[in-house]
């Protein structure tokens, strides 16, 4: 195969997603791998003093090709992932960690940019110029740069599994899903399930030759289920499915179980050789909190304020449930639908009604009218190469039709389609001779594809969730850096990232915006003023609930990887019931397998980092809190989110670019009083 014509080895435009194919993949990566191992050699025997020009960039400009390359296969293998495609990723994921591994290592590169730190040059650097040789210098020491020779070699085969096992990991989770499915023969045992959703069901199953209804544990087609279904021995069957996916209960080649021990055993190793006393420490390191002790303060403090909020959410629902529905005993698979009746009995109204006032045309020109409002920016539909017929494409302008950024959306669910919703890097803004790369984004979401020729149909959860990645998406495209290393998000505190993202979810709770971006799929009417204010008033229904219950996994997830000494004879299931003993107000069944499907924090990088949402949130509420002083809309408090938050991207630390924008240090009082937990 000529490597000329390799479409991953294009980086003159966009990627070439009609020509790809997986027998693309080693080729391009070993070419790549070589191209540079040879640009390292010649970097570190030059004996001209490192400078940025003669040194950083090279290293930069063989990064970002690796790295838009490689972001390519990785995109691809989550969105249709195929046999094929997946063994052309597992084949070359080693090759590229050993690299990395080998990169991070390099004492030869590690004694450039401490000289370059040295030098009288670096404080002629730019500001991003010298976060990125900061970075550099602190991510040799993570990498065991200073690790004698033995050690060293140890260090890199752990890094080496551990990127195996993630991917295992991640796999198991979807295999486990896509083999799932449930067909359903008579219609009687389907009450109370949206129309919408049995129509889904319906037309899964005549794919499939078969008659009657196909449910699947893809969220599209789980979640009414659970929210709806009036069986409840049907609730039982799918959620127990759900719950145990990746486990014991399946297939043996799919159990996550070992995986985590695996995992968890490594990241201890590597902490201890890297010095630290934990995995948590390492991976605080490179973030705005400081201490395990910290993180667990924090989380501590939040539960202190919201479990009894949640045990009144709960005892609410408890009652009503036992004198309402006849359910006396509330089980795992009884949550969703007690709640959406209850919520319709407080607030006489239903997700299913609001979600007809919401088809995707009108929600996507909603969004792009914030965008286009608070930043003075325009959002146009363009046309590009795509991997499946679903997928759109779009540019981002100034009003004079400048580009700013462009981004790919693709919102379905379907088979071989990672579950979820995530923004990632298709290519990151920074200046190159022919002058600046335009930044491009994937944005990828599960929610219910168009049936039965009417539009898809987005719940109002489903809007907030379209809203958070676009955010991501504005956090890597609205950058005004033009260093690779911390342009857009690159470089952000992991617990930061998360800000603008949160941030963006305001905007669907507010009116103005609201009354542009909604349509009935069937009379065309706005969503009525009236109904609206349910909505707002039901916002903060079982607020105490959720947040306990995002607490519970922010605490296991620390715990699990500062206390993994303690608990190495513990199992993550043991930890789990114990941190539940603490915090929770719902116990799941003891069958309950959540920890063998958390793909966030084994195989998402989100290890010791997951307590970022809730921290992050603290930023995003106290920071749109300046919109609700200056109005919502406020173009001049739009500008300077985008100044000091979006534009800056990892060129200093998360807190200045807060401070800078807030005029004082973030307060967690706005998000008590955005989740109505004041009183």
């Amino acid at each position: 195969m000529s490597i000329a014509n390799n479409p991953l080895l294009d980086f003159s435009g966009l990627p070439q997603f009609d020509q790809i194919k997986a027998e693309h993949v080693t080729p391009a990566v070993d070419h790549l791998l070589e191209k540079g191992k040879a640009l390292i050699e010649t970097l570190v025997t030059d004996p001209a003093p490192p400078t940025w020009e003669n040194f950083v960039r090279p290293l930069e400009d063989f990064e970002e090709q690796i790295s838009r390359a490689w972001s390519q296969v990785g995109h691809l293998n989550a969105v249709v992932n195929s046999p094929e495609l997946r063994e052309a990723y597992n084949q070359n994921l080693p090759k590229l960690t050993a690299f990395y591994a080998d990169l991070s290592q390099d004492e030869r590169l590690y004694a450039k940019f401490r000289a370059i730190k040295a030098s009288a040059a670096y404080e002629q650097l730019n500001t991003a110029q010298r976060k990125i040789v900061d970075n550099e210098l602190r991510d040799f020491r993570l990498g065991g740069a200073e690790l004698p020779a033995d050690k060293k070699a140890r260090f890199k085969a752990i890094q080496e599994e551990l990127s195996t096992l993630a991917a295992k990991f991640e796999e198991n989770l979807l295999d486990t899903t896509n083999d799932y499915a449930l067909f359903i023969e008579d219609e009687a045992q389907l009450q109370g399930i949206p129309q919408d959703a049995l129509q889904a069901a319906a037309e899964a199953a005549k794919a499939d030759g078969k008659t009657g209804w196909k449910f699947t544990l893809h969220f599209p087609s789980y979640m009414p289920v659970l929210q709806y279904a009036d069986n409840r021995e049907l609730r039982e069957t799918l959620y127990r499915a759900y719950a145990t996916r990746a486990s014991e209960f399946g297939k043996p080649e799919w159990d996550n179980t070992e995986i985590i021990r695996d995992i968890l055993t490594l990241r201890h190793e590597a902490a201890l050789l890297l010095g630290y006393r934990n995995y948590a420490e390492v991976s605080l390191a490179t973030k705005m909190a400081e201490t395990p002790a910290q993180v667990e303060e924090f989380l501590n403090n939040l539960a202190e304020r919201a479990k009894p909020f949640a045990e009144r959410d709960m005892q609410e629902l408890s009652q009503y449930a036992a004198d309402k529905l006849g359910l006396p005993e509330l089980q795992a698979w009884d949550i969703a639908y007690a709640s959406e009746k209850l919520r319709e009995e407080k607030y006489a109204f239903s997700d299913q009604e609001v979600k007809q006032y919401f088809p995707e045309q009108q929600v996507l020109q909603g969004l792009f009218k914030v965008t286009e409002t608070i930043f003075g920016l325009q959002v146009r539909k363009k046309e590009a190469p795509v991997w499946h017929k679903d997928v759109s494409f779009y540019e981002i302008t100034t009003p004079a039709g400048e580009p700013v950024g462009q981004f790919y959306l693709d919102l379905y669910a379907r088979n071989n389609k990672r579950g979820g919703a995530w923004m990632d890097e298709a290519i990151t803004r920074r200046r190159k001779n022919h002058g600046v790369e335009i930044p491009v984004a994937y944005l990828t979401c599960n929610f219910s594809a168009p049936v039965g020729g009417k539009p898809a149909l987005f719940t109002h959860d489903e809007v907030i969730t379209m809203f958070h990645e676009f955010g991501h998406g504005l956090h890597h495209m609205l950058t005004r850096v033009e260093d690779y290393g911390v342009s857009g998000i690159k470089g952000v505190e992991w617990d930061a990232v998360e800000l603008p993202s949160q941030f963006m979810e305001n905007f669907c709770w507010e009116w103005d915006v609201l009354r542009h971006m909604t349509r009935h799929v069937d009379t065309g009417e706005h969503l009525p003023k009236a109904l609206f204010d349910k909505m707002v008033a039901a916002k903060n229904f079982q607020a105490g609930m959720q947040t306990v219950r995002q607490i519970e996994f922010s605490l296991f997830d620390m715990r699990l990887h500062s206390d993994f000494s303690e608990y190495d004879t513990t199992t993550a299931l043991e930890l789990i019931e114990a941190i539940r003993d603490e915090v929770a107000v719902v116990r799941p069944p003891k069958w309950n397998r959540f920890p063998n499907n958390f793909s966030h924090i084994f195989a998402g990088g989100y290890a010791a980092g997951y307590y970022s949402y809730k921290w992050a949130e603290v930023l995003s509420a106290d920071a749109y809190s300046m919109f609700e002083e200056n109005g919502v809309l406020s173009a001049e408090t739009g500008k300077r989110f985008w100044n000091e938050i979006l534009a800056q991207g990892g060129s200093r630390p998360a807190l200045e670019s807060f401070i800078a924008f807030r005029g004082r240090a973030p307060s967690i009082d706005a998000l008590l009083r955005h989740n109505g937990m004041t009183a």
